[in-house]
């Protein structure tokens, strides 16, 4: 049987002075190496996605961070700071999209920015500068270290006792990375909380109501995935979710 299709949805932006439709590498690399699955870049093309042709190619979808924030306007907010940049494009490609795969019961593991867009797809509201928010730490990377250091353990989380992501890891904690500056300020209705940080922002959230495995993380278990246990254990649970999708399609009815 060939690899289970993971549709990782690219960024728009410009590079040099052309627009392009982007994925950093090290989340392709995650599909291939953590989840065992054959991953297939969908361009972000907005309302000009043919939803039903990509879903019905497709046994996952990864959604990825990004240096986009998704647009306030899903929300209903007003921009509070302009210098940030916004991808209209992703955002019109992955909201409509998440809310179709899930009506298929298709996988979803989303990350980051992904995570963002997925609680905003099924009606959450987001904070916009957490570090900005009384009782609440600074979740951003230090943008003066190298990479190693961005991308090393920030803190804890607190899995939820019985939740998915304990039912796949164990209970207890475990440390992550922390690039953010917004997070959760609403979780949507019909989500449950897998993991909290130190200072109660919610890091990863499931659907419970979802045929499907459906997980969302605050941090970046993509990040140099071979030397990280948990980080393949969660990729792992997604591809084998994938396989099982795959498996249930192709069967005759």
């Amino acid at each position: 049987m060939r690899r289970p299709i993971v549709l990782i949805p690219a960024c728009s932006c410009d590079v040099g002075n052309h627009a392009n439709h982007v994925v950093q590498r090290k989340y392709v690399d995650a599909v291939v190496i953590g989840a065992d699955c054959a991953p297939l870049i969908l361009p972000a093309l907005g309302d000009a996605t043919d939803l039903e042709t990509v879903l019905g190619l497709c046994d996952g979808i990864m959604l990825t961070g990004a240096a986009s924030n998704v647009h306030p306007s899903h929300y209903a907010e007003a921009v509070l700071d302009q210098s940030l940049p916004q991808d209209h494009l992703r955002d019109a490609t992955t909201l409509p999209l998440i809310r179709a795969a899930l009506r298929r019961g298709i996988p979803i593991f989303a990350i980051c920015r992904g995570f963002q867009e997925m609680n905003v797809a099924l009606g959450g509201s987001l904070y916009q500068a957490v570090q900005d928010v009384e009782g609440h730490m600074d979740h951003r990377e230090n943008a003066d270290l190298g990479l190693e250091d961005q991308y090393g353990p920030a803190h804890p989380v607190t899995l939820t006792p019985a939740g998915l992501m304990a039912r796949i890891l164990g209970p207890g904690e475990i440390a992550v990375n922390s690039l953010h500056g917004q997070g959760i300020k609403q979780l949507a209705a019909g989500l449950a909380v897998e993991a909290r940080a130190p200072d109660g922002l919610v890091e990863a959230f499931s659907v419970p109501g979802a045929t499907a495995f459906a997980l969302a993380l605050q941090w970046h278990p993509e990040w140099q995935i071979r030397s990280n246990p948990v980080s393949m254990t969660l990729f792992g649970a997604f591809g084998a979710a994938c396989r099982t999708y795959q498996a249930a399609r192709r069967r005759p009815v």
